[in-house]
């Protein structure tokens, strides 16, 4: 077997058609399609929810589920906030940055440009209190090449060490260090 692509990603939400017009407002994600039902398709257990789609571009779907009977969300307070998150791709740094404007316009509070050496990124919060990231892409191939050749060595020595490996230790040094790269 091969997976083809996601078919979709699914998150809760508060309030469906608040979370579709949000989406819509800022990233510009058209709404695809809803599905209610009163009942869990995959379990037949009774649970009335709304599931809506948002187009995120190129075939991929960004989903949400509107579960008005059972406890308000949370999150795991286990993980640090910072940790789970959708990161989405933009095609330009002004577009990133025109999103920013937006964002914060309307009192939104927005992290960043980060700067990750292989890409930028901006994060905020949707009304959901799930973390988002706007990136723009910014490796070049030889950085890409060089992150590839110690993928293994660094999983191999995280796994025995538990320590953050230092074999692309250049990805958090100077901005002259990178150009290099």
């Amino acid at each position: 077997m091969q997976i083809k692509r996601i078919h979709h990603v699914a998150y809760r939400c508060k309030d469906a058609k608040q979370t579709v017009e949000w989406y819509g407002k800022y990233l510009n994600m058209d709404f695809q399609l809803a599905i209610a039902e009163d009942n869990v398709p995959s379990t037949g257990a009774p649970d009335p929810y709304m599931h809506v789609f948002l187009d995120a571009g190129m075939g991929n779907v960004l989903a949400f589920f509107e579960l008005p009977t059972q406890a308000p969300m949370g999150r795991d307070q286990n993980t640090p906030s910072w940790v789970q998150h959708l990161a989405l791709e933009v095609e330009s740094m002004d577009a990133m940055l025109a999103t920013k404007e937006r964002l914060q316009a309307d009192g939104i509070d927005v992290i960043g440009p980060t700067d990750h050496t292989i890409f930028k990124s901006i994060y905020f919060f949707d009304p959901n209190g799930h973390r988002l990231e706007l990136s723009v892409n910014t490796a070049t191939p030889e950085m890409m090449r060089k992150l590839d050749e110690v993928k293994w060595d660094m999983l191999n020595e995280w796994a025995q060490t538990r320590k953050a490996p230092k074999h692309a230790a250049w990805m958090h040094t100077s901005a002259d260090a990178k150009k290099n790269y």
